[in-house]
């Protein structure tokens, strides 16, 4: 089976030169430049057997490799609260480190040049192969990716999603719109960024005998920060003492 996942990433290297050929963990990953996402689409279909395409969504990178909970230290309670560095939400996206630069009490991180990447699950029956496909948007500001429901009509859902929740703009998408946010619903989601308390919120004027959108008043910004349960040897000590206390 190793061999055989070999030979299969090998074919994709020899067929999609200017692509990146990703293994890990037993997937494979085709990183496809933005400009060759439906020709590539294509050519799986086609030359490689990827009949069905069974996932596609968008990804935001924002935060992408940080963390901002304490992780390494623990209380005389074994939990921790705190709260180092900034994770979603907290900063922009040129803020974010690369591998180059630090903060105070942030580990630099490699991140994606580009904020918003779209990805799909691709699968060959024929072969008995599974592959992901991925590519980033050029363009931070309005992000957009050609559209691949011409290939797989399958996917007219899951783009609309992905334009619903991220604001990715797929371009020749017979019927972009939203398909789970509510009329008039401002901004995206499932971007990092997106605030939790959101931009607006509905409510019944009894003046005007309607329903009207305004700004969030009801409810306060917050950012909530969980205990984490820390692993503490005080307690496999404590308890080690107390049977061999028991068995005395």
């Amino acid at each position: 089976m190793a061999e055989q996942a070999q030979n299969f990433a090998e074919q994709l290297r020899a067929r999609f030169s200017d692509a990146t050929v990703i293994e890990a963990r037993g997937e494979t990953t085709l990183e496809v430049p933005p400009t060759q996402w439906h020709a590539v689409a294509t050519a799986l279909r086609d030359d490689f057997g990827f009949e069905q395409l069974s996932d596609l969504c968008g990804v935001d990178y924002l935060s992408y490799g940080r963390d901002e909970w304490d992780t390494d230290d623990v209380s005389s309670q074994g939990f921790s609260r705190g709260v180092e560095g900034k994770a979603q939400g907290r900063f922009a996206w040129g803020e974010t480190l690369t591998a180059e630069q630090g903060d105070d009490g942030i580990q630099p991180v490699d991140v994606p040049g580009q904020r918003y990447a779209v990805v799909a699950h691709l699968i060959s029956y024929q072969h008995n192969h599974r592959l992901r496909i991925r590519c980033y948007a050029p363009n931070d500001d309005v992000p957009v990716v050609a559209s691949v429901t011409d290939i797989w009509p399958g996917a007219n859902w899951f783009e609309r999603e992905a334009f619903d929740l991220y604001g990715v703009v797929f371009e020749g998408h017979p019927d972009l719109r939203r398909i789970l946010t509510d009329y008039g619903f401002v901004g995206h989601p499932f971007r990092k960024d997106f605030p939790l308390i959101g931009n607006v919120e509905v409510h019944y004027d009894e003046e005007k005998r309607r329903v009207v959108y305004a700004p969030v008043t009801s409810v306060e910004p917050r950012v909530g920060v969980p205990r984490v349960i820390r692993d503490d040897n005080r307690y496999g000590t404590a308890a080690g003492e107390q049977r061999e206390g028991v068995k005395k």
